[in-house]
């Protein structure tokens, strides 16, 4: 996810890839029970929640946690109403020991390397300890049959959370991308009465085997019940024996600055929960190297949406050969038509895709294995006068390229980002993030972090090969509205074996940028601020939204009805924290949740010189000196509605 212009560190490193995540308050699983469930005796018509005010300085308490104000009514078909007021419970503050499922505690959030032993944070002497994060993100909360795990009293309910980074080590170090991200697995203890989830085993996911994670973001649930996570802002393979970033990476994965192979990362990690609360790991090669954020997986289990959070960002999509099995298929780029606006009431433009190749995971690892940067193709940032090569731009940057012959495919799945922009996709979006799916009526949304330079004429990295040609930058950003269609081909010609492929995009919510008011903030904070984490319910007809804002003091949780078009603040965030980990579940045992976790509490920037000397103390106090994050659930007071008598 990311920031604008000037905001935080994961912003400032992020603009060179992206930028932090939202500031949900920490892991917000809101278990909507409050939502749109209702007895079948009765009946469910419909919901629409009640949307609280952005807190202020009246209140700093507010300013400097999860705040939720939001209320919910659920219609019957009786014409009854009822009213649930809503509530954030955290499961931990990352930090926390908490129950290892075998009787003894464990560090939530924790650091470990390749050899699964714990990253010692030694800064400080005398001060030494495990280092954890405090930037939990992409959430799945799933189900399985004939789970079954000690300690659970009610129904076992699963959640697999990610970590992106850690924002310092103890001497206030910058440590963004430095650490092999874990993921792990919640057993979650569900009262059949009321609704309620309480932790019971917290289990640390094996990397070793996929070469570690490097920076996941945004995650989803597939529809075979597999977590679906991310690695972002793919290291510049061609560059990196200049990236002291990823040498320290390496540091702390392997033990030495050199062993970490840049092409094992950019890819599309998959978590699969076993009944025990355990879970296991693949990557996969196939689905392009790009800035991985949060993939949607559509209705026929095969055709995969993916948001790429980076400057010169494209729209792409993944078609696998077999439903439920990512191994194998084709990747494609979008091409815009003309039209592109982001202007709500304009019709937006036309998408065709660009076959850029087949292939397998597993011919792909072994290339990522065996080849070198320049084996693939020769990348210059400077003009060599050299008709044989193409100019091109890279995260914002002018390159110039030439492929070696025969490497096509390598340089296709390996060097994504270039070989789209060689083959004439549109590779001027900026920071395209989240992604979800409205299947009743076949659209998808796509979430703009910020609108501006590669898509502003005459910005960072503009190019007018995008068909992306706006006057001005939006830096509030907004989602877009992809319209789903079968029977299209490719540009060459052939069809393409979908039938949920975007065929027109359009503006459908923007953010709006003011000068900056008596708190700070430099969007307007009753519209939505920098979009990040996007999930739709089919069930209550709406759009959650999750803001990794810039402009905002307080990042929010907003809810987005498609047919009434109403807006709802949900929840804020601590001040300068980014909300993450969004994930909505219509049923799990007859209840409904919505997840969303918060990153990076008090990542104080000049958008901030207002509140900060009052916020400071009070987050430092919150969150562990702003080293914790929470991880949580939003639910209903005193407890949750059934889906089911």
């Amino acid at each position: 996810m990311s920031k604008p212009a000037q905001p935080s560190r994961r912003h400032a490193l992020k603009l060179l890839a992206s930028a932090p995540m939202l500031p949900l308050g920490a892991f917000a699983s809101t278990a909507l029970l409050a939502g749109c469930a209702t007895s079948p005796a009765r009946g469910f018509a419909g919901c629409s929640f009640t949307s609280m005010a952005a807190p202020t300085l009246a209140n700093p308490a507010a300013m400097a946690t999860t705040t939720v104000g939001s209320s919910l009514a659920v219609r019957f078909a009786d014409h009854s109403v009822q009213n649930y007021k809503l509530a954030y419970t955290p499961f931990f503050i990352t930090g926390d020991q908490v129950p290892d499922g075998k009787g003894g505690r464990v560090l939530s959030g924790g650091y470990f390397d390749i050899r699964n032993q714990p990253i010692i944070d030694r800064s400080v002497p005398g001060k030494e300890r495990h280092m954890f994060s405090d930037a939990p993100d992409g959430t799945s909360l799933l189900k399985l049959d004939r789970a079954s795990v000690p300690g659970v009293k009610g129904q076992p309910v699963f959640a697999v959370v990610q970590f992106e980074y850690t924002s310092n080590d103890l001497s206030g170090t910058d440590a963004y991308g430095t650490l092999p991200s874990p993921i792990a697995v919640l057993t979650l203890d569900q009262n059949p009465k009321t609704g309620k989830l309480d932790l019971v085993k917290y289990h640390n996911v094996d990397m070793s085997k996929v070469h570690g994670l490097w920076i996941t973001c945004g995650s989803s649930l597939s529809p075979w019940n597999t977590h679906l996570s991310s690695e972002e802002y793919e290291p510049d393979a061609p560059f990196v024996a200049t990236n002291a970033q990823f040498r320290k990476f390496s540091q702390n994965l392997y033990g030495n600055e050199t062993q970490a192979n840049p092409y094992h990362y950019g890819h599309l990690p998959e978590v699969t929960v076993n009944p025990d609360g355990t879970g296991t790991v693949k990557k996969h090669y196939n689905l392009g190297r790009i800035s991985h954020e949060l993939v949607q997986v559509m209705p026929d289990n095969r055709t995969v949406l993916m948001g790429d959070d980076a400057t010169n960002s494209g729209l792409f999509v993944f078609v696998a050969d077999r439903e439920k099995d990512l191994s194998a298929g084709t990747l494609y780029v979008a091409k815009l038509g003309s039209g592109f606006s982001i202007n709500p009431a304009d019709a937006g433009a036309a998408l065709s895709w660009i076959k850029l190749g087949h292939a397998t995971s597993a011919e792909i690892e072994k290339m990522a294995d065996t080849l070198k940067p320049a084996d693939i193709m020769t990348v210059l940032k400077t003009d060599p006068n050299d008709a044989s090569f193409s100019k091109i731009f890279y995260n914002g940057n002018a390159n110039w390229v030439k492929i070696k012959p025969g490497m096509e495919k390598a340089a296709a799945f390996l060097e994504t980002h270039r070989y789209a922009y060689l083959m004439g996709g549109s590779m001027g979006f900026s920071k395209m993030e989240g992604t979800t799916v409205n299947i009743k009526d076949k659209i998808a949304y796509s979430a703009l972090q910020n609108i501006q330079d590669s898509m502003v004429k005459t910005g960072k990295g503009w190019n007018a090969e995008s068909g992306i040609a706006l006057d001005k930058a939006l830096v509030a950003g907004g989602v877009m509205a992809h319209q789903l269609a079968g029977g299209q081909k490719d540009t060459a010609g052939a069809m393409i074996a979908s039938e949920w492929m975007p065929v027109h995009t359009r503006a459908m919510l923007m953010g709006e940028d003011i000068a900056a008011d008596a708190l700070g903030n430099k969007s307007n904070p009753n519209k939505i601020g920098n979009p990040d984490n996007l999930k739709f319910s089919e069930k209550m007809r709406t759009l959650f939204i999750g803001e990794d804002s810039g402009s905002h003091i307080n990042n929010f949780l907003w809810a987005y009805n498609v047919d009434t078009k109403e807006l709802s603040r949900l929840m804020s965030m601590p001040a300068g924290a980014e909300a993450t980990g969004l994930h909505v579940a219509d049923d799990i045992n007859g209840w409904t949740y919505i997840t969303s976790n918060f990153q990076h509490a008090g990542d104080w920037s000049a958008l901030h010189k207002v509140v900060q000397p009052t916020l400071d103390p009070l987050v430092r106090a919150n969150y562990k000196d702003r080293y914790g994050a929470a991880v949580g659930y939003l639910t209903a007071e005193p407890s949750a509605m059934r889906l089911s008598a």
